[in-house]
């Protein structure tokens, strides 16, 4: 039976480049600072990466499919040392790796500047930028390199040539949409502005492979760059809409023809037999299912939302023929089901090594239909920038909380997730009067709620008796458990302490008992306790079986049960 692996965002970041000529005592070390609002955390992919993938070569698997985002930002010294450490595990093991671009890796033809900020080893930071123009803010230099600049397709696809983006003698057969010749400028599209005015050529970097026999592996490029309207610099980077938040969405618009090849791939895979693996960056089928309408009702439009495939996307892709697609971005351990009479569509949402949950995902091709399972790994050396962080909170005076008390990779992610709640969900994506009452307030408090007539959150810190009570658990820590639960579903359980889970389910039956005026906190709470017991009951998302003759995903549930669930609409 044939492996694949499915490895999603590794955002590779290389601690050891030092930066800036004659600076030997400096470190590419980002700050704390800036990893508490990222959706990632930086320096520990370092060492993440090689531990991933000595698990992958633990297990005796060969191919590998990169879903996107190898790189921290696609910086010319990161893209190089990523493109090392994975040639080296091909030249040492014969691991084969399949790419494809993500939003982080490349940015149009030309490229972009990036900026960032690294520690220094007495606690400050330095500003390095490509961007001769940045100032340093509040760092204490600048320095200028251009070694921080990101490529755009023509010299990234290039840097990762070995991973399936051109033709390989080893290969039995390859292909683009565009046909046999694997020169980037055989492979160029048009696409418009969204007004027609701007047409501009791109690359597109969809590929098809067969490594070895029977076993097909489609890469699909849905990373788009539409003009913007007006006629735009061609370089520039603010000339271009990026796919980060619309990802497949734009797929439609933008390159058709990328779906008209797709059909035809799924039609010659199934008259000759072979075994297809599909997989691109972005997400073909919604990852919020059945809590997406209350998510927009509590929160508006958040990033999930935004990045979000709309059913256009589900039907196009099921139309396809493809019935299997991995994906990342999101940085989530999901599984996406949907049907249309006699279409199906099943999207695996493969999990990040620098987000919460950690993990990656192994196909086993079978007869029938596929095997998926979710492998975790563990990091040693995860706390190497630890003393640096420590020098950065004491000059600073931020306050991170207990993330640097993590014994091991995953609980470090799992307490970053906790600060991001803190530096960037709350202030960013809840609406501020519902924001402002989640540090003040207890899952007591909130039980007490329920059993108030409808106030609004303006007047709740102001009654007694909500703001009375003595439970041990803030709504804090159950937001942050909210979020572990909606990225890792079943991966998240370890995390939580079961008397929460317990909690928090007595507290989903409070508050479903009633009809709450829409306007009310309490049915703003009513949504937030119904979406979390979605997200641990909804679909299967760590182990499970896809029968591709049926559409069936045959898992186990949280108590070990067989289920057995014919997919449905997302």
């Amino acid at each position: 039976m044939q492996q694949v692996a499915v490895i999603a965002d590794p955002h590779f970041h290389d601690i050891n480049n030092r930066q800036g000529v004659g600076r030997g005592d400096r470190v590419s070390v980002r700050t704390l600072a800036d990893t508490a609002e990222s959706t990632r955390v930086f320096n520990e992919s370092y060492h993440a990466l090689p531990a991933l993938l000595d698990d992958i070569v633990r297990r005796g698997i060969r191919h590998v499919a990169v879903a996107g985002d190898l790189t921290d930002d696609g910086q010319a010294t990161t893209m190089a040392a990523a493109v090392r450490i994975l040639e080296d595990y091909a030249q040492r093991f014969g691991v084969r790796f399949y790419a494809t671009p993500g939003n982080h890796d490349l940015y149009a033809i030309h490229g972009r500047h990036h900026a960032k900020r690294f520690l220094n080893p007495d606690g400050g930071h330095t500003l390095v930028t490509s961007d001769a123009g940045a100032q340093a803010a509040s760092s204490v230099e600048r320095i200028v390199s251009t070694d921080m600049y990101c490529g755009g397709y023509e010299t990234a696809l290039p840097a990762m040539r070995s991973f399936g983006f051109f033709r390989d003698d080893r290969d039995l057969y390859w292909e683009s949409p565009f046909g046999q010749d694997d020169a980037l400028s055989a492979r160029t599209f048009e696409i418009k502005s969204r007004d027609g005015g701007t047409i501009r050529r791109m690359i597109d970097a969809s590929y098809l492979i067969e490594p070895v026999e029977g076993l097909w592996i489609l890469s699909i490029d849905a990373t788009g760059f539409t003009p913007r309207d007006g006629n735009p610099a061609p370089t520039a980077e603010k000339s271009y809409i990026d796919s980060t938040d619309a990802g497949w969405n734009s797929m439609l618009r933008n390159k058709p023809f990328i779906l008209r090849w797709m059909t035809d791939v799924a039609e010659r895979a199934r008259r000759q037999g072979k075994k297809l693996i599909a997989f691109s960056h972005y997400p073909v089928l919604d990852t919020l299912g059945a809590t997406l309408e209350d998510e927009q009702l509590l929160f508006g439009e958040t990033s999930f939302l935004r990045r979000s495939p709309t059913q256009d996307v589900a039907r196009a892709v099921a139309s396809t023929g493809i019935k299997v697609h991995f994906s990342g971005h999101l940085h989530v351990n999901d599984t996406a089901l949907w049907r249309d009479g006699e279409r199906f569509l099943v999207n695996v949402s493969v999990p990040s090594m620098v987000g919460f949950p950690t993990g990656y995902k192994i196909a086993t091709l079978l007869p029938s239909g596929i095997s998926v399972e979710t492998a975790s790994v563990e990091v040693p050396g995860f706390d190497a920038a630890f003393a640096l962080y420590r020098r950065e909170a004491a000059v600073s005076g931020m306050d991170f909380g207990n993330i640097l008390a993590a014994r091991s990779h995953t609980e470090f992610l799992s307490r970053h997730l906790a600060q991001m709640v803190t530096h960037r969900y709350l202030p960013q994506e809840w609406p501020q009067d519902l924001a402002r009452l989640v540090p003040l307030l207890s899952t007591g408090d909130l039980s007490s709620l329920a059993g108030l007539e409808p106030i609004r959150a303006a007047d709740a810190a102001n009654i007694p008796e909500i703001t009375a009570t003595g439970s041990t658990v803030s709504f804090l820590d159950m937001a942050a458990d909210w979020y572990r639960l909606r990225k890792g579903h079943e991966l998240a359980l370890p995390f939580i302490d079961p008397g929460r889970l317990e909690l928090y389910d007595e507290l989903n039956r409070r508050f479903s008992g009633r009809d709450w005026p829409d306007w009310s906190l309490q049915a703003r709470i009513a949504r937030f306790c119904r979406m979390m017991a979605a997200y641990r009951t909804s679909r299967p998302s760590k182990d499970f079986d896809i029968d591709l003759a049926i559409g069936e995903v045959v898992a186990a549930d949280y108590f070990g049960r067989t289920v057995r669930r014919q997919t449905g609409t997302a």
